[in-house]
């Protein structure tokens, strides 16, 4: 068993990244039905919430159904990491989570996420910032440095632990490799050996099947994996990797009334939650992940990224569920 505070995981937990744009309650919601342990809310930036930004503030949602669940803040500021700090703590998140490892330009330039490597004294202060601010367990989410000549996730895991963080994921990656090249776990398995690390750690970057799953859990030893892309459109993905650790083989892959029945499920969730047309035109982006490696598609896609009606979108994925009946993927 895997302890974050009083949060209790089951031995090896499979959890959902948090990812802007995506990791919204509606997908949230579809991923802990099918096999995520934990999950954690979009990045939320420590100044919008304090200046009541709606969007910000919207993105605080959490439902008890998909606990454990932590809210994930940044920010380059120490008083408005704490204010946000208490502000997230009133809607009672299970943790408090802080990103430390975005490699976006707009976020880095404001010297939060992932710009905050260059600088471990203030990564430090701004982390006490938040454990000062709660009395909710709080984690970190980084990445392994800089640059090739800066990697100093050893001293950052070692100055978190002291300081009172109590988990850690790590992204196999540096900031100046953003999302590319491969991802080098060897470094989370040298800070995972380090026996001073007692608090648990995670690993982050590539993971998108269970065969990798495997391979990873058991070449690095971490406590258990993060997933972020491979879960976009794809959230069967958690229960896979637990079935094929458990029995050695695969689960059938979802088929076209299962890929239905999700995209379904994620529109009328977002609908509920963010009100019809949002949820409508914010769902466009998800379809073509959900429909991946269908041939002929094209004009079904067409359809449900120009069709406004709910009734006519159900009415859709209904046809593609005929047109598609015992369809096989190869």
């Amino acid at each position: 068993m895997v302890k974050i505070g009083n949060i209790e995981l089951p031995e090896f937990p499979l959890l959902l990244a948090p990812m802007e744009d995506v990791s919204d309650p509606p997908f949230r919601r579809l991923c802990k039905t099918h096999g995520a342990d934990m999950m954690y809310s979009e990045f939320i930036s420590s100044e919008g919430l304090i200046r009541d930004a709606i969007k910000s503030r919207m993105k605080l949602d959490i439902f008890d159904y998909e606990r454990p669940v932590g809210i994930q803040i940044f920010g380059g500021d120490e008083e408005a990491m704490e204010m946000s700090s208490k502000i997230v703590s009133t809607v009672k998140p299970d943790l408090v989570d802080i990103n430390f490892g975005c490699p976006v330009k707009k976020v880095v330039c404001r010297g939060a996420g992932a710009g905050v490597l260059k600088d471990v004294d203030l990564m430090v202060r701004l982390t006490k910032a938040v454990i000062k601010g709660t009395d909710l367990p709080v984690t970190v989410k980084t990445r392994l440095g800089w640059d090739d000549s800066s990697i100093n996730i050893d001293e950052v895991a070692e100055r978190l632990q002291d300081i009172g963080v109590q988990a850690l994921t790590i992204h196999a990656r540096t900031r100046a490799q953003m999302y590319k090249g491969h991802s080098d776990w060897s470094h989370i398995a040298r800070v995972k050996n380090n026996p001073r690390i007692t608090m648990p750690i995670f690993g982050n970057g590539d993971i998108d099947s269970p065969e990798k799953a495997l391979q990873y859990k058991n070449e690095y030893g971490i406590d258990g994996i993060m997933i972020g892309r491979a879960a976009i459109g794809y959230p069967w993905i958690f229960n896979e990797i637990k079935h094929f650790f458990k029995t050695g083989e695969h689960l059938p892959a979802p088929t076209v009334i299962d890929r239905v029945e999700a995209a379904r499920n994620h529109l009328q969730w977002s609908m509920d939650w963010k009100g019809e047309r949002l949820g409508i035109v914010e769902m466009r982006r998800h379809y073509t992940n959900y429909f991946k490696g269908i041939h002929s598609f094209k004009e079904f896609k067409q359809k449900l990224v120009t069709t406004d009606a709910p009734e006519d979108l159900f009415a859709i994925m209904k046809e593609i569920e005929q047109v598609y009946a015992g369809y096989e993927f190869v």
